[in-house]
């Protein structure tokens, strides 16, 4: 039987710095991975590269940049030794009624959920494809959302951006496997976790008007979870490993939800 055992292999995790990408560089840091922490927030990012010890680099990473992008894979190339993991987990979530939707703030959720996601597939791609500058094919595993399942009010723009992030990742793991790029793509769709975009998205729902107070907010979700809690960053980091590792070999274009049951 296969284990979790990443040893060896070369981990890229955008929006890194915090939360839940966090919690993911920790774990694949822990299962035997080196990790490139990719995010705009430098000091954050360098305090997790220091906390997970020797072997490990932080890059400075836009995702909504293509250069930047380019950039990125090639310090992994060349600080990590190649790249065979690609965690496309940053992203944006701005609360706000249909009635009083902010054009600005839409396109910054597409930009970041969706575009970022799409050029991180593409540069993960032309990195681990046959002739690529690592070139032995890997994983790129995408966060979506439970909230690309259930349909809950004042995150409208967001929900579509993450059943976006969805579609990508089928769509990329067709085109991986017809082109012989050996490259394995799916998405994990994690449940509230009060990190400081849930703690964020339970106070605004309340400030628009949804819920009494944030702490309905919480109960109503954890009402319809039937795990009976908020989901807990160690959750989504295991859910990463697992996909990232041989253990999950033959799981390819797959959403995974670890959301305790609520989006089901």
């Amino acid at each position: 039987m296969a284990n979790l055992d990443l040893s060896g292999r070369r981990a890229l995790v955008t929006g890194g710095a915090q939360g839940l990408g966090e919690g993911m560089a920790v774990a694949l840091a822990a299962a035997g991975a080196k990790v490139l922490v990719g995010d705009l927030q430098d000091d954050l990012g360098a305090k997790v590269v220091e906390s997970l010890g020797d072997g490990h680099a932080f890059t400075h990473l836009d995702v909504t940049d293509d250069a930047g992008w380019a950039g990125a894979v090639q310090t992994a190339v060349d600080q990590l030794g190649g790249l065979d993991i690609v965690v496309n987990n940053a992203g944006v979530e701005i609360t706000s009624l249909f009635a009083d939707l902010d054009p600005g703030a839409a396109r910054k959720q597409l930009e970041v959920n969706l575009l970022g996601t799409a050029l991180g597939i593409k540069h993960a791609f032309r990195t681990m494809r046959p002739g690529g500058a690592a070139g032995n094919g890997g994983v790129v595993i995408n966060v979506a959302s439970v909230a690309a399942t259930i349909a809950f009010p004042g995150i409208g723009v967001y929900s579509a951006t993450k059943s976006g992030v969805d579609r990508l990742t089928r769509v990329a793991a067709m085109e991986s496997g017809q082109l012989g790029y050996g490259v394995r793509v799916n998405c994990i769709y994690p449940g509230l976790v009060p990190t400081a975009m849930g703690a964020g998205l339970a106070n605004d729902v309340a400030a628009i008007g949804l819920f009494p107070s944030a702490e309905d907010a919480v109960a109503a979700v954890v009402g319809q979870t039937p795990s009976g809690r908020l989901g807990e960053v160690t959750d989504m980091a295991d859910a990463v490993v697992f996909l990232a590792s041989d253990a999950a070999r033959f799981i390819n274009g797959a959403g995974l939800p670890v959301d305790g049951g609520m989006g089901m």
